[in-house]
């Protein structure tokens, strides 16, 4: 069978800080050619429209299928599932990734016949299964048809087994993340044991946590051309001797590379010495979430950590000397008071400080259970630089305190400015052509325009997504589960002196 595997385009917040490979569906595209079917690839984030109409005309395969991990992706998704079904009525088209599997039954609705299967949560297992298996697909584990969905996909046991197939993806000089530029991505680990309730992570995975051996990273950190790395796990090195085993083996193969990361701040203090072995290896960015400033609010989000221990996690990243982003979820019933405060906090810090709008999305607990009425069903708007619930500024006010706050703490690290600072680093990436990261420097005033999220809110809706009161009933957070939590087999008991020692 051949087999299409698309990436919808990018989002707002995107368009200006980072494009990353679509390192989930390489892995999708590396299952599917292992059961023995012909695969192309393309990312919509680095290809048009017109571009992917030609693919599919001339490619013209079997199967068709759209990686849906974001919301604001759905419309877009919805209609290229569409114009495929307008083009080769006879092709088996299908979709999955973490925010379509949450919403499998909306999805089927607006795509009117255009989608013959879902696949829910992880794909590697399903996808080759239901490919196999097509157009009979009904009642496969891990996929959804119209008439019937099928019982929960098992969770991948060895993830070393899952490796993206990288010769797929085309313009790779495209994906960057800030000035590591050009930057590939690699997953070390999958899954987070935490259950922040502004998060789907945990409700995708069940709260499993797997990881990677140390051997098959490193071998795959040294089949990877580029020079940079994203590490795309939602918490990096939460077992220290994890990370400890993946430095092991960069310095014995004497991979040479530079790395961003994503982690908590507890897990940082908890590991500080992992992260310094990762300093001289060549971590040069890292990624917090502290989401926000205020004790009370952290602890509504569920996150366990406290505005004391969020700060000592700063401390000990400037010690090391590696560069941390921060994420900041600015609340709608923010007033202008509020907003000054961040710019305050902001100002002070040293720190890259992000400011992203609290956002209730299917698969969390902060959506099922809000009491604040959505104020638009528009998927478009569900990219966390929108507000969808009410905001106690009017919403045009809003918009401009968000995007003044985000522009007062982007001079320090956009501009003129910032270019003559890192002149160095940007004519070596010019001497190979890479522009991605020069781009970005001025690109926040195209981009950030509060008159223009402000007229998003007015533009025509085609697709509307359901409401939290639109459920049958409100489910429980188990029932939202896309993979049951993963129950390890009891360990057969020792010999009686053993009994009820530490396992």
């Amino acid at each position: 069978m051949k087999v299409f595997l698309v990436h919808p385009s990018t989002l707002m917040y995107a368009e200006v800080y980072l494009r990353l490979e679509p390192l989930g569906l390489e892995c999708i595209a590396a299952a599917v050619r292992q059961a023995g079917h012909e695969v192309r690839l393309i990312d919509l984030q680095v290809f048009n429209h017109a571009e992917f109409k030609r693919e599919l005309l001339a490619f013209r395969p079997d199967a068709v299928g759209f990686s849906l991990n974001y919301l604001a992706n759905v419309p877009e998704v919805i209609d290229l599932a569409k114009l495929v079904k307008e083009q080769l009525k006879d092709a088996f088209v299908f979709t999955g990734g973490h925010s379509g599997s949450f919403i499998v039954d909306e999805l089927f609705e607006h795509a009117a016949g255009a989608l013959d299967a879902i696949i829910t949560g992880e794909g590697e297992l399903a996808a080759p299964q239901m490919l196999n298996a097509a157009p009979n697909v009904e009642g496969l584990p891990g996929v959804a048809t119209p008439r019937r969905k099928g019982p929960r996909s098992p969770l991948v046991e060895n993830i070393d087994l899952i490796r993206p197939a990288r010769d797929l993806t085309r313009r790779r000089h495209k994906y960057f993340i800030g000035e590591l530029d050009p930057c590939a991505s690699i997953e070390f680990s999958r899954g987070c044991p935490w259950d922040c309730s502004f998060c789907s992570a945990w409700t995708f995975y069940g709260r499993s946590y797997r990881k990677a051996s140390a051997g098959v990273i490193a071998e795959e950190l040294a089949g990877v051309r580029e020079p940079s790395l994203f590490i795309v796990d939602d918490v990096a090195f939460v077992h220290p001797e994890h990370g400890m085993g993946i430095a092991d083996e960069i310095e014995r193969q004497k991979i040479k590379k530079r790395y961003y990361l994503e982690t908590r701040c507890d897990v940082l203090i908890r590991n500080q010495e992992v992260f310094a072995r990762w300093a001289k290896l060549g971590l040069a960015y890292m990624f917090l979430g502290l989401e926000s400033l205020d004790g009370e609010q952290l602890k509504m989000f569920r996150k366990r950590v406290t505005p004391n221990q969020n700060f000592e996690a700063l401390d000990i990243a400037r010690k090391l000397k590696i560069d941390v982003a921060i994420n900041l979820i600015t609340d709608p019933n923010w007033d202008h008071a509020d907003f000054q405060r961040a710019r305050d906090w902001a100002a002070k810090v040293p720190e890259i400080v992000h400011m992203t709008v609290a956002t209730p999305y299917p698969g969390t607990e902060l959506f099922y259970q809000n009491q604040r009425a959505l104020t638009s069903t528009d998927y478009r708007l569900y990219d966390i630089q929108h507000a969808v619930m009410a905001t106690k500024l009017p919403l045009n006010e809003f918009y401009e305190e968000l995007v003044r706050t985000q522009e007062i703490i982007n001079r320090k690290f956009m501009g003129w400015k910032t270019a003559v600072a890192v002149s160095r680093i940007i004519a070596g990436q010019l001497i190979h052509g890479q522009t991605n990261f020069l781009k970005m420097l001025f690109r926040f005033k195209s981009v950030y325009n509060p008159k223009r999220q402000f007229a998003d809110h007015s533009q025509p809706v085609k697709y509307h997504m359901r409401r939290p009161e639109d459920y049958p009933k409100i489910p429980s957070m188990t029932d939202v589960l896309v993979h049951l939590p993963v129950t390890k087999p009891a360990k057969p008991k020792a010999a009686p002196a053993a009994v009820g020692a530490p396992g």
